[in-house]
Order: structure tokens, then C-alpha cells, then sequence
């Protein structure tokens, strides 16, 4: 009797263990579907019908950045249809488009301060206005519009391209050392808005600063070459160029000469010039350098060197 009675209860033991088991087991099948329902998916990863962009460029000293959504004319007709005219356009899709400024610029006859700005603009058939707007944080155009928001405007040109443009597209073109225009295009229209950007005043800060110290070569170049670009004071062009290349005679440099028989040839130095120009050439043919070779026998064929 007593053998049976253990015999029982072991079989009862394991079934008790095996029921045990199986409630395991189903629990955590159920955590596991429950954490397989949690991570699936709520989004579906599809391009976006008007894809965002970034450009980024530099004009003269100033960081430019802009941010916007380009759309697609996808067969439809765009300005004074899809783009009503006459009406302010959130210049672009979803989010207002954004214009970032890294210093203080200038549109028109007004001064915008380093920030961020929407870009709205008014198409019409012929001039477009484009504005820069404090608030940036819009979807698309502001619910009111606060003309004291408008920080800056310009009313531009259409110009008529021959060809269409089927995606939305911003640039930054014609770029100085002081300027460059906002450009806007899509289907057969470009406008740009020109704005302008305090790098004169900056740049000769920086050139007084430096050459007051203990300037070297370079330093002496670097200015030189700002000033002849920017047409400033010839003779202080040419005493700072000679002075760079006679910082460097141990080891003449063929591009600061090529610089050095521009800037004479600018002064009304033909002789000089030449003399620069026959020596960058000479170096320049030593190094490979095939560009400046070209430019060198360029100009000495036109300053009829001999």
C-alpha cells in the first residue's frame, strides 16, 4: 500500500510539473507576441512628395543657410495657377521656407540683423515681391499676416526661361565678395533677390589688425590680393605685394608672382610685370602647374613680352 502511495504521488508530481511548464511556456509566448505587437511599425517609410533640402553657402564672410521643401510641377501648371498670383506664397511646401543669416546683411534699404527669417513671396506675371519675415515658425503662411513682421522686401523681375525647371529650386548665384542674389525657380520663371553682406568692412579690420602685428608673407599676400580685387588703393596694392614676395625670395612662390605682374600690370609696371610673369611662368612649368603656365604666357603675349 505504501509502495503505491508514493507511486501516485510521483506521477501526480509530474503532471504538476508539466503543467507548470506549459503555463511557463504560454505566458511567455504571450510576452513575446505582446513585445513583437509593440515593435512593429506605426509609419510607413515612403518618400516625401515634396522632399526637404539644405543649402549652404558662403558670401564673402556670411554663413547662408536655407531650408526648404521642394515640390514638383508633376504636369501641372504652376505660377497663376497652382501658385495663385497676386497672393503671398509660402515659397516652397509644408514648412515655411527659412533663411538663415550668419551676420547682419542688407536688402534693398533696409538692414536685417543675423537671424533667421521666413521667405515669403507674391508671384505676379511680370515682378514678384520677396519678403523676409520675423516669424519663422509657420506651416506654410502665417494664419495672420503682420506687415510689422516684415523685416525686409524687394520687388524683382521675372525673367522667362527657355526651359522648365520641374523641380522647386533655390540658389545662391552671382556671388562677390560683397553680394549675391536669392534665386528662385521653377517651371519656365527665375527671379533673385539681391542682398549684400558688410565684408568690406570686416576684411580691412582684419588687414589693419594683422598688418600692425608681425605680418608674414602670406599675410602681406592675402591683402594684396584683397585689395586689387576690390580696386582699392593701387599703390598700397603694389607695396604690399612686393613686400610678400620679398619675404619669400628663398623660396619664391609661383602664384604670388602671377599676383605680383597683375597688380603691376594694373599700376601701369609693364616692365616689372613681365619680369614677374616670365619668372611665375619659368616655376610654374616646374611644378606641372598647366593653369597657371597658360595664364602666364596669356598675359605676357598681351603685354607684349618678348
Amino acid at each position: 500500500m505504501k509502495k503505491y502511495l508514493v507511486k501516485i504521488l510521483s506521477i501526480l508530481s509530474i503532471l504538476t510539473f508539466v503543467v507548470m511548464i506549459s503555463c511557463q511556456n504560454k505566458d511567455t509566448k504571450e510576452i513575446v507576441v505582446q513585445e513583437v505587437k509593440k515593435s512593429l511599425p506605426t509609419k510607413i517609410a515612403a518618400p516625401a512628395p515634396s522632399p526637404s533640402a539644405t543649402l549652404k553657402q558662403k558670401v564673402g564672410l556670411t554663413d547662408v543657410s536655407i531650408t526648404y521643401s521642394r515640390p514638383g510641377m508633376k504636369g501641372r501648371a504652376i505660377f497663376g495657377n497652382l501658385v495663385p498670383f497676386d497672393k503671398i506664397w509660402r515659397t516652397g511646401a509644408n514648412k515655411n521656407t527659412e533663411v538663415t543669416f550668419s551676420t547682419e546683411v542688407m536688402v534693398g534699404d533696409k538692414n536685417v540683423a543675423a537671424g533667421t527669417y521666413a521667405l515669403y513671396t507674391k508671384p505676379g506675371k511680370n515682378k514678384w515681391d520677396v519678403i523676409l519675415y520675423s516669424a519663422s515658425d509657420n506651416w506654410g503662411n502665417p494664419k495672420e499676416w503682420d506687415d510689422a513682421k516684415v523685416v525686409a522686401s524687394a520687388t524683382v523681375d521675372v525673367i522667362k526661361m527657355a526651359m522648365d525647371v520641374e523641380t522647386f529650386t533655390i540658389t545662391i548665384d552671382d556671388i562677390t565678395n560683397n553680394s549675391a542674389l536669392l534665386g528662385l525657380l521653377w517651371e519656365n520663371v527665375y527671379v533673385g533677390m539681391p542682398f549684400t553682406v558688410p565684408t568690406d568692412k570686416a576684411v580691412m579690420a582684419s588687414i589693419d589688425e594683422v598688418l600692425s602685428g608681425k605680418p608674414n608673407a602670406r599675410a602681406y599676400y592675402d591683402a594684396a590680393v584683397y585689395y586689387n580685387s576690390e580696386n582699392k588703393d593701387i599703390k598700397k596694392t603694389v607695396t604690399m605685394i612686393d613686400k610678400a614676395i620679398e619675404m619669400s625670395k628663398e623660396n619664391p612662390q609661383f602664384w604670388i608672382l602671377r599676383q605680383q605682374s597683375l597688380i603691376h600690370a594694373k599700376a601701369g609696371k609693364t616692365a616689372t610685370a613681365i619680369a614677374a610673369a616670365k619668372l611665375s611662368l619659368a616655376l610654374a612649368n616646374k611644378a606641372g602647374n598647366a593653369d597657371y603656365v597658360k595664364m602666364n604666357e596669356d598675359s605676357l603675349k598681351e603685354w607684349g613680352a618678348k
